[in-house]
């Protein structure tokens, strides 16, 4: 194989969104994917198979604070977690890239405002065929463009719901989706939310980002290759080390891109570690694996007796009215987005309630998902332990996530719904894991600079969510699409100047 000019670590929507931006520029682009192509098969539309058995999970333990094992909620496979994921791509508002008071503590802000990022939000969502609608959300920032693509439509009780939240005064927005519905819907009457892709239905990064790549000769997909350290001289990386075919072998190119997730890319950086750099690579600062953030999630299920939701996907709406406020002092609140629709096997999977117990409410339910923001905690860390993986995520700002869910509990009645039941979402499990490879201007504080190079490593990018300096409470994809997006153009410059 001739010598790649970049090697891109890890293909999910970073890594792949990275590599359809520089695919037209000619330069040999080797992608390393430690998972294989996800193939159709009959478990990729089985709800037991995918909650009750885990059929997709990776035969791979972690341990959490207390040292403890448990089984990740991450993905190997080509597209990363993209293939599982909700395909939400909405955009943070403007006013999470500065510093916001919350009930937990005070955001740090980001290396730039909104207006910077803004034509990269606009490329990413016209790359990934966003189906959306503009002006029916007050949070929603400015646009310098319009979705190409209607909202996917409304099933029936939703549309019920979205009446009857404007009846009490919300404001219900059609979700900005990633999904061709009817695409999707050919090949199995299922929810797409947390169901693998196999189909294309879902514009996640192996379908449009791979894919878009791809299509050029001089980009390359090397599936099974799990990167086990980066080499490093000084200031450069000069060599990837990689276990692929049975052996191990050490791959060499001017440009590095780390784009493996928020924990995975931490992890590496720190089992990379050697004589000059005895705390791991690009951790001058000793923030490599620090400020892990996970989403604040809880399920909301809103049950009428005498109503049912025969909807198969339901994954439409949010509400954002209690996003930028809602709290005692004013302070934001968070997210409320529907979930894909809960059947009696995904309720039954995760509850002791029977199976039939289980299919009566689900028939009964409109299934929500509230979102806030955890806040940065240099405390809250990926470290390792023998080799392994250690997460210890010190969950933040949880008495603003209390004060969400009593809201929508509280607009879920006025609705008209009798019973509204809510369950949070494990502290172990990785939801829209982010910040562990901070973006900031000082080297001393923070891992990348505002393009995401590495202050310590002049070859060396990471474009995944570890550089996210917040994680808002909104779905993060978008945002890393449009920061690959830009690493790209920057990239792109380099080359020509």
């Amino acid at each position: 194989m001739t010598a790649p000019d970049i090697i891109i670590i890890g293909s999910g929507m970073g890594g792949a969104t990275l590599a359809a931006a520089l695919a037209p520029t000619g330069r040999r682009i080797l992608i390393l994917e430690r998972g294989q192509r996800l193939e159709a098969s009959p478990q990729a539309r089985d709800p037991d198979a995918i909650f009750a058995r885990g059929h997709f999970r990776p035969d791979e333990e972690w341990l959490d604070g207390d040292g403890k094992p448990f089984n990740p909620g991450n993905y190997y496979y080509a597209g990363g977690n993209s293939k599982f994921y909700g395909a939400v791509l909405m955009r943070y508002r403007a006013q999470d890239f500065g510093t916001m008071q919350h009930m937990g503590g005070t955001t740090p802000g980001w290396p730039m405002d909104y207006a910077t990022l803004e034509p990269h939000y606009q490329a990413a969502e016209n790359l990934y065929q966003v189906r959306g609608a503009l002006g029916e959300d007050p949070s929603e920032p400015a646009h310098s463009g319009h979705y190409n693509f209607p909202p996917v439509p409304d099933e029936p009780a939703i549309a019920d719901l979205r009446a009857r939240l404007q009846a009490v005064g919300l404001h219900p927005a059609s979700l900005p989706l990633g999904v061709d519905i009817d695409r999707w819907l050919a090949h199995g009457k299922t929810p797409w939310d947390a169901f693998p892709d196999t189909c294309g239905g879902k514009m996640d990064a192996e379908t449009v980002g791979l894919a878009h790549a791809l299509q050029h000769p001089n980009v390359t997909l090397m599936t099974g290759a799990r990167v086990t350290r980066l080499i490093a001289d000084g200031r450069r990386i000069t060599a990837v080390e990689v276990a692929h075919g049975g052996r191990v072998e050490r791959l060499t190119a001017p440009l590095i891109v780390l784009a493996a997730g928020a924990v995975m890319s931490a992890a590496l950086l720190l089992s990379s570690a050697n004589d000059n750099h005895p705390t791991g690579l690009a951790n001058g600062s000793d923030q490599v694996g620090r400020n892990f953030m996970n989403h604040n999630l809880s399920a909301v299920l809103a049950i009428h007796p005498l109503r049912r939701n025969d909807g198969i996907y339901q994954k439409t709406l949010h509400v954002n009215d209690f996003y930028l406020t809602g709290g005692p002092q004013g302070q934001p609140l968070g997210n409320i987005q529907l979930l894909g629709k809960i059947s009696g096997p995904i309720l039954a999977s995760d509850t002791p309630i029977p199976r039939p117990v289980a299919n009566w409410i689900a028939r009964h339910s409109i299934d929500l998902l509230a979102m806030s923001e955890d806040l940065p905690n240099p405390d809250s860390r990926v470290s390792l332990k023998n080799g392994q993986i250690v997460l210890d995520w010190k969950r933040s700002n949880w008495d603003a996530h209390l004060a969400l869910v009593a809201k929508v509990k509280q607009m879920l009645r006025r609705a008209g719904y009798p019973i509204v039941l809510s369950r949070a979402f494990d502290r172990r499990t990785p939801s829209h894991q982010c910040g562990t490879v901070r973006m900031g201007h000082d080297p001393a504080t923070s891992v990348v600079g505002p393009f995401c190079r590495a202050h310590d490593h002049d070859n060396l990018f990471i474009v995944d969510a570890s550089v996210l300096p917040t994680s808002a409470a909104v779905n993060p994809a978008l945002t890393i699409a449009a920061l690959a997006l830009r690493t790209a153009d920057h990239i792109k410059a380099g080359m020509a100047a």
